[in-house]
This record gives structure tokens, C-alpha cells and sequence, in this order.
């Protein structure tokens, strides 16, 4: 038996073992798929290659279409790696639903370039991961398919709006997926389920394939076990894309080097701005353990500020929207997707009709916000001066980089995961999960969310941000802080 097909057997056993405890990490995967994956495959009822129900399009002018088991020789990067991808990137293989009752069995006729670049790569895409609708969401409850239970306590989230794909490399499914970040959707379900999470610099990573919610913010995430492996996928998915206007035209990600033994002349800032009021005991100490056992390591410890930070939160929750009103607007029953039978003379009632009952209740609040916050006599008092707040924050980061500060650390999250439920009935505290992860899409600069202890057993994440295409420089720091951590011991 070839090591790859033992490999997707196994992804198979584990995934479905994971599924029958009812986690929910999954929405699309079955055995037979990842056996079509595996050289020379004999599936029955089918031949080797996927049969996706759509035409296998090529990625561009002169591009090919993505064979299945191309770059899985010896050496291939992701060789023995098997993949989960979030709901909302594209592939040929499985369907694309962004967990949304509005794209209810559709299959994309075209593949986003990460994932093609990982199968390159060698990696088995072993599925689909549930996802808050349209990655709107810190938890992980707005899918049209049910919420995902974390792996690690089922009694609580594991995050959002990249839950699935977070659970799954958690309970061991996977050993590495994708998520997308808009606001902070790879870190923060990262921490709460225990595992690590890089958003890279927006545009390192193609953003073709993957469905938009707000395209000044999306990026594309990756999520491994450890900061090698999410470093790892970060490196074989990134560079650029010519089929992607925003992609930056800079070589990929160099990959992870040994860990170092010493941070000696490293400057880590610590922002005052995070460690204030609302922090969760467990996190405020597990975060000073770690600024200890940075400063052990040889970093030089720096206290700075970055004083716009306080608006991170509104200015996200206008512009996110916005873009997000304008992005659904495709949706709409007449091109592709759900549609509500009806009036088709009355297109307005089409409209309502199909977008009424496709949307869940977070798509419609979010795009009523943003709606009205681009309405006339609205534009100027919320969405500009929203985009004047961005500006001051990405002032902040650069001026606190452009003073010598390599990496700055910072709590994850506010809270360990929270309980099931505990926050539907309040958007606002559902919001403010977002504080201390927003602020690195905004301003566009990379991020990494790794383990640094639990609290009554449930994991704490701590965070580094870096200057803009500074992600080599955080995978570094993050190495070295992670050797010594202790990512899984109690901090209280």
C-alpha cells in the first residue's frame, strides 16, 4: 500500500471518528474523495481523478487545470500532509457553500490558488470545514449547518468564523488547514481550541478562489499544530498571483528555519492598549508567564503604546459591512444558487424573497449595517470617518515598528472560549471577541496566534504581530517562545 493511500485511510478513520462525536468541524469530505486523491486510485464507480459534477477549468490565459496528484513526489513540501479547507475557498472536488443556505449544493468551476498551490505541493485536501455564514462570526453558530462544538470541552465554541477548520487540526483530523481571516477569524479560533494560526501580510497570500466578505480585509489563514507546520503552508500557498489584483509581487514566504536557542537582540513591544480592563485572569497570566520566559530567552522587553486601538472595534464593524453590502449583492436568485420561486416579472420580490430566506440573521444584520452606514447623508459621518480611524491605527503600528520594535505580543483573545450560546443574544460582547485581532486586519500587517497555557483546561492563545511583510520574523520568535512555553500546562 502507497504511504499516500495509507495516509488518506487514516484521514478517513479519524474524520469520521471525529464527526461521530458530533463535533461538526466538517461539512463536505468523504473516503472515496480522498481516495481519488492517491496516485493511480481505483474508486469504484469511478476513475482516478475527481468527478466534481463541473467542468475542470483552467486558472487563466495559458494556465492548466490542477492535476490531483501533481508535485506528491519525493521532496514535494506537503508530502504527507493532509489539509482541511474552510467552506468559503474554492476547490474542484468539494462543494462551496460558505455554510450558507444561499449557495445550498454549489460546486465551484474554478480553484483558488492556495489550494491548488498546496496540492502541488503534494498535500491531500481532505474536505470542507463549517464556518460562520459567510465568515461572519466569532463562534462558529451562524452555519447554516449547525454550530461546530470545540473539541476540547464540546460544551463550548471553538471560535470563528474558521471554527471547523481550528477543530479539526485540534482533535488531530487534519494535520494542517485553511481558514480566512477578516477580522481576525484564523487567531482567534486558533487560541480557543489550543492550536496555532498565522494571518500573513494582506496580499502575500492569492486572494483568487476565495469568497469575499470584505476585500480591503480578507486574507487567507493557514492553521497547524504547531508554528512549523502553519508556517510551513504558509510558505507553499503564498506569493504572487496574477490572477489577483491585490496580490503583492514578492517572492512566497521563505519556510520555517531550525527553532532558535536565543532571542538575544530581539525588541518585543507590549502594548499597553491590551492588557486593560475586561482581560480574563487565566489569560492576563498566562500572558505574563510568557513575557517572562521571553525576556529568559534574551528579548529585550519594551512597553509601547498604540493609542488608536480603542476605536479598532467600531472602525471594523463600519467598514467590514460595508464592504460586506456591497460583496452579497450577488446573491441574488437570478445568477447562480438558492432562488425562492415566485414573481419572476417582479424582480424586487425575487430579491426579497430569495435573499429572506438564503440569508441567516448575522448576513442580514451585517448587511443592513453596512447599507445604511454607505447610505447618503450616512457615508460621510460613519464609512469616511471610519476609513480616517483605519488610517491613525496603521500610523500606530508603523511608527511603533519604525522605532526598533521587531514583534509586538499580545493576549489573543480577552476570554477563554466561551460557553455554546452564551453570546447570541448579544452581538456587542459577540463583537468584542474581535478587540485584540482586529486591529492586525486593519492595518494590514501579519499576525500569529500560538498556545501559551490553560486555564481549568481550556487552551489560551498569545499573539505576535509583526511589520508589514514581517512574517518570517514572528514564525522566528513564535519558534522560540513555543519551545519553552509550555502551551498545555495550567497557568493558574
Amino acid at each position: 500500500m502507497s504511504d499516500r493511500r495509507a495516509l488518506a485511510e487514516r484521514t478517513a478513520r479519524a474524520i469520521a471518528a471525529l464527526e461521530a462525536r458530533g463535533t461538526h468541524a466538517f461539512v463536505d469530505w468523504s473516503e472515496q474523495e480522498l481516495e481519488r486523491q492517491v496516485p493511480d486510485a481505483k474508486v469504484p464507480g469511478g476513475s482516478a481523478g475527481p468527478d466534481t459534477g463541473t467542468p475542470k477549468r483552467a486558472q487563466g490565459p495559458g494556465a492548466k487545470t490542477p492535476s490531483w496528484t501533481e508535485g506528491a513526489g519525493a521532496g514535494a513540501a506537503l508530502d504527507g500532509e493532509t489539509v482541511a479547507i474552510k467552506d468559503n475557498i474554492c476547490d474542484l472536488t468539494f462543494h462551496t457553500t460558505c455554510s450558507s443556505r444561499i449557495l445550498e449544493g454549489w460546486r465551484s468551476p474554478f480553484e483558488a490558488t492556495a489550494v491548488r498551490r498546496l496540492r502541488e505541493a503534494g498535500g491531500l485536501v481532505a474536505g470542507k470545514t463549517n464556518c460562520d455564514e459567510f465568515a461572519m462570526g466569532s463562534s462558529t453558530e451562524f452555519s447554516c449547518y449547525g454550530p461546530t462544538l470545540n473539541p476540547l470541552d464540546p460544551a463550548r465554541v471553538p471560535g470563528g468564523s474558521s471554527g471547523g477548520s481550528a477543530a479539526a487540526v485540534a482533535a488531530g483530523a487534519v494535520s494542517m488547514a485553511l481558514g480566512s481571516e477578516t477580522g481576525g477569524s484564523v487567531r482567534q479560533p486558533a487560541a480557543f481550541c489550543g492550536v496555532v494560526g498565522i494571518k500573513p501580510t494582506y496580499g502575500r497570500i492569492s486572494r483568487y478562489g476565495l469568497v469575499a466578505f470584505g476585500s480591503s480585509l480578507d486574507q487567507i489563514g493557514t492553521f497547524g499544530s504547531d508554528v512549523a507546520g502553519a508556517a510551513r503552508l504558509l510558505s507553499v500557498i503564498s506569493g504572487r498571483d496574477p490572477l489577483d489584483a491585490t496580490s503583492l509581487d514578492r517572492d512566497p514566504v521563505p519556510p520555517p528555519r531550525p527553532t532558535p536557542a536565543s532571542l538575544a537582540g530581539t525588541v518585543i513591544g507590549v502594548p499597553r492598549e491590551y492588557y486593560g480592563e475586561g482581560l480574563h485572569p487565566g489569560v492576563a497570566a498566562a500572558v505574563r508567564r510568557a513575557t517572562e520566559r521571553l525576556r529568559d530567552l534574551g528579548a529585550e522587553l519594551r512597553d509601547v503604546s498604540l493609542p488608536h486601538t480603542r476605536y479598532a472595534v467600531p472602525t471594523y464593524y463600519v467598514i467590514a459591512p460595508a464592504e460586506a453590502s456591497s460583496n452579497l449583492a450577488r446573491y441574488d436568485g437570478v445568477r447562480y444558487g438558492h432562488r425562492v420561486a415566485g414573481d419572476e416579472a417582479d424582480v424586487r420580490s425575487l430579491y426579497r424573497a430569495t435573499r429572506g430566506s438564503g440569508f441567516g440573521p448575522e448576513v442580514r444584520r451585517r448587511i443592513l449595517l453596512g447599507t445604511y452606514v454607505l447610505s447618503a447623508g450616512f457615508y460621510d459621518a460613519y464609512y469616511a470617518k471610519a476609513h480616517r480611524a483605519r488610517e491613525r491605527i496603521r500610523a500606530d503600528f508603523a511608527a511603533v515598528f519604525g522605532a526598533g520594535v521587531h514583534a509586538l505580543f499580545t493576549p489573543t483573545t480577552p476570554t477563554p472560549a466561551f460557553k455554546l450560546g452564551e453570546n447570541l443574544a448579544d452581538p456587542v460582547a459577540m463583537y468584542l471577541q474581535d478587540i485584540y485581532v482586529c486591529t492586525a486586519n486593519l492595518a494590514g500587517v501579519p499576525a500569529l496566534s500560538l498556545p501559551i497555557g490553560r486555564d481549568q483546561g481550556l487552551p489560551i492563545g498569545g499573539q505576535f504581530i509583526g511589520p508589514m511583510e514581517g512574517e518570517a520574523a514572528i514564525v522566528r520568535i513564535a519558534q522560540a517562545l513555543e519551545r519553552v512555553a509550555g502551551g498545555t500546562e495550567e497557568v493558574r
